[in-house]
């Protein structure tokens, strides 16, 4: 149970999200240990997946080319692994 993002910025950690699509605004939150991501973005063709990449590797500090998506690709949970 993570209490902030800079303590999953470890290369190998599998970071699980739960995203909400069309939200009022981006933001990513930790609440109750859980990470939460919202984005604007609409769930079609893959742009919402993006969104949540893009946010949670600037929330973490990190490229987001070392993000990968692992499970949960049509899924509002999901799984990123930051890689080395």
């Amino acid at each position: 149970m993570p209490d902030t993002l800079e303590s999953l910025a470890v290369p190998g950690t599998e970071i699980a999200v739960r995203v909400t699509p069309k939200a009022s605004r981006n933001m990513v939150k930790v609440e109750g240990g859980q990470v939460r991501v919202y984005v604007t973005t609409v769930p079609e063709g893959g742009k919402a997946n993006a969104a949540v990449q893009k946010l949670l590797a600037k929330a973490l500090g990190v490229a987001k080319t070392r993000l990968t998506l692992v499970r949960g690709q049509t899924s509002r949970d999901k799984v990123f692994r930051l890689e080395a």
